[in-house]
C-alpha cells in the first residue's frame, strides 16, 4: 500500500455522525475528570474541551486514512480516574501519535497555539519522550467544526514557550503555529 507524505496543513469537514459521537463522549467523560490543579472547575468548559479534542482526533484520523495510513483510534471508552492510562490518541502505521486541538475563537484571542500540561501535579506524558509524535489541529467551532490538521512533528523538534496567560505559567507549555509554519517552509 502506497503511503502519501503529509507536509502541509489540510482542511477537514467532519460528518454529523462524528460530531454527535464526540459530543456524547464529552458529556460522559466530564464526570471522570479532575482538573483542580489547573484551576478548572467549570464542567461545561471541561465538556467542551473534551468535545473539541475528540473532533481534532477524528480530523487527524481522517487525514491519515486518506493518505492510506492504518489508523487505530480515537478511543471512545470512558475510564474512571484510576483506570486512565493517558495512551496516545491515535496509532498511525504502528506509531503512537498525540493530537492537540485548539478552537479558532481561542486562536483569535491567544494566537494559534496548543498547550501541554506541565505542572508539578500533572504533566503530559508525551513530554517525557522526545521521539514521540504529535499532530496539531485547529477547529472552527463557528463553521460546523471544520478542522485544519497540521503535519505531525516529534516532541524534540518543537519550540515550547511559556503561555501568554500569566495564571498558566508554570502549569502549561505552548507550541505556537507560527513556529510550525517556519518548519513547513
Amino acid at each position: 500500500m502506497k503511503r502519501e507524505k503529509f507536509e502541509a496543513p489540510i482542511a477537514v469537514e467532519l460528518t454529523a455522525e462524528v460530531i454527535a459521537r464526540a459530543k456524547t463522549f464529552a458529556n460522559a467523560v466530564a464526570r471522570t475528570i479532575d482538573y483542580r490543579d489547573s484551576n478548572q472547575r467549570n464542567v461545561e468548559k471541561i465538556k467542551f474541551d473534551h468535545f473539541i479534542s475528540k473532533l481534532g482526533e477524528e480530523a487527524a484520523k481522517h487525514v491519515f486514512e486518506n493518505r492510506n495510513a492504518l489508523v487505530e483510534g480515537p478511543d471512545y471508552n470512558i475510564y474512571e480516574a484510576k483506570q486512565k492510562t493517558w495512551q496516545s490518541d491515535l496509532i498511525v502505521n504502528g506509531h503512537h501519535v498525540a493530537v492537540k486541538t485548539q478552537t479558532k475563537s481561542n486562536a483569535r484571542k491567544y494566537g494559534l497555539s496548543w498547550t501541554f500540561q506541565q505542572s508539578e501535579i500533572r504533566k503530559d506524558p508525551i513530554l517525557k519522550n522526545p521521539e514521540a509524535w504529535v499532530c496539531f489541529v485547529e477547529c472552527d467551532e463557528a463553521n460546523n467544526y471544520k478542522c485544519t490538521v497540521y503535519p505531525p512533528a516529534r516532541i524534540k523538534d518543537l519550540n515550547f514557550q511559556p503561555p501568554r496567560l500569566q495564571h498558566l505559567i508554570g502549569k502549561k507549555q505552548v507550541v505556537y503555529a507560527s513556529d510550525l509554519k517556519k518548519k513547513l517552509r
